[in-house]
């Protein structure tokens, strides 16, 4: 299974100035898997410890002697490490603190040693009382596969080189593939577990059992590590997402989760899911203008949860609707298209935001801020009517319209028509 993070990973052992590497992500989406095949691939050996499982590195950190804690990583992984040529791994990170914290120590007297350490973000990222080495880390995202990543895994090399050769029109003979593969990604989704099982084995029940337990994991993870007072609220904000999204509102609503509910009752919830990673949250911009962060509203927002395919399983849509029915993509228009979408942009490390106006039909679904304002239109079929979207570029003529619908590649005077297929490869390389 290839990832796009890989080519991050050797950046970062690259770099002269390179230091601790936190691998970044939400639980299940492949960190331990990239760290030891990078590790293998890469390095002359691989020191790996898992955290969890090894007792003895918890009473490890006694002091920061980063030259006595090289000793116990070789003991306990039962690898001799050498300065450049072993890739230190410590996974499950959040189980020792100060393994954390040591990181800092690592930086600033053994830069020769080459470490990275993965771990849940339910505990890296929350964990209280803890010295976290700010500024002392280097730090890659790590995402559910994107479609282009989901194509390479069912052995679509081919295809996958022609997207990145930037040569749009030409795919527009290969547009019936590209959709069956669409297709078959809404119901996989990006889930390494789920990725790999459907390769194997080509079997939706078994796809979608997986995905189940993924969710269930998540829930687990919810009684172990969310604060009691408000993991009531955290499993109803979880719960409701799909319905929030299935309604196309131009916002997060609090009374649709609970009758009288106001942003203060929730608030700490929904920031818990976004620091765990399991939730994306895109906010609404009043201008579209750059900076766009100038004019962030943060009275208004949408809440996507971390992958389709999960999404999909949370609202238990059959494998027939997604994978047989003519309707597919235009059946659950205001989830599943939207979320693709999102979850093609997010591993472009861009904030992305939306658009709306009070007491009006006029909505941009996405804002991307590169060089340029890209304001971003989603169909989930060929309807080309995009009034919101030219109303928004009169009235901003510097900006770049484009949207992503399942009609070929065309690019117009004002707006450029993009494949869904191309959605990131296209975004990624627009200036």
């Amino acid at each position: 299974m290839e990832r796009n993070a890989y080519q991050d990973l050797l950046a970062w052992k690259n770099r002269k100035d390179r230091k601790p590497l936190i691998l970044n992500g939400a639980r299940q989406v492949g960190k331990t898997w990239l760290l030891k095949e990078f590790g293998a691939r890469e390095y002359e050996n691989l020191a790996y410890i898992n955290c969890d499982d090894t007792p003895e590195i918890k009473n490890s950190f006694s002091d920061f002697d980063t030259d006595r804690l090289i000793r116990v990583f070789s003991a306990l992984s039962g690898v001799e490490i050498k300065p450049q040529k072993t890739l230190i791994v410590l996974d499950e990170i959040q189980q020792v603190p100060l393994a954390l914290t040591s990181l800092k120590y690592f930086c600033e007297k053994s830069p020769e040693y080459h470490i990275a350490v993965a771990g849940s973000l339910l505990g890296i990222g929350l964990h209280e009382g803890t010295g976290f080495p700010v500024g002392k880390v280097d730090e890659i995202n790590l995402y559910p596969l994107t479609f282009e990543e989901f194509c390479l895994a069912l052995g679509n090399r081919i295809l996958v080189e022609q997207m990145k050769e930037g040569r749009w029109n030409e795919l527009s003979s290969l547009s019936h593939t590209f959709i069956e593969l669409l297709r078959q990604y809404y119901y996989v989704g990006g889930m390494p577990a789920a990725v790999k099982d459907y390769c194997q084995n080509q079997s939706l029940k078994s796809v979608r059992d997986i995905q189940n337990q993924i969710l269930s994991d998540y829930k687990n993870d919810f009684s172990k590590h969310v604060p009691k007072d408000i993991l009531p609220k955290v499993n109803i904000v979880w719960e409701s997402i799909p319905s929030q999204l299935a309604k196309e509102n131009k916002k997060f609503i609090y009374r649709a989760i609970k009758k009288g509910a106001r942003a203060k009752d929730f608030e700490n919830a929904i920031q818990w899911l976004i620091d765990a990673g399991l939730v994306y949250k895109v906010l609404r911009v009043s201008k579209i203008e750059k900076p766009l962060k100038f004019y962030e509203d943060f009275d208004a927002f949408k809440l996507f949860v971390l992958d389709l395919g999960l999404l999909g399983a949370m609202t238990d849509v059959s494998a027939k609707d997604v994978l047989v029915n003519n309707n597919a993509f235009t059946e659950y228009k205001g989830s599943f298209t939207e979320q693709y979408v999102l979850q093609e942009l997010i591993p472009l490390h861009k904030k992305i935001y939306y658009y709306s106006k009070e007491n009006s039909s006029l909505e941009i679904d996405f804002i991307m801020q590169k060089d340029q304002v890209y304001p971003i239109e989603v169909k989930a079929e060929e309807n080309l009517r995009s009034k919101s979207l030219k109303a928004v570029h009169e009235a901003n003529p510097d900006t770049k319209p484009v949207r992503f619908s399942m009609a070929a590649y065309r690019k117009e005077e004002w707006l450029t028509n993009v494949p869904l297929y191309l959605a990131h490869e296209w975004m990624k390389e627009a200036e």
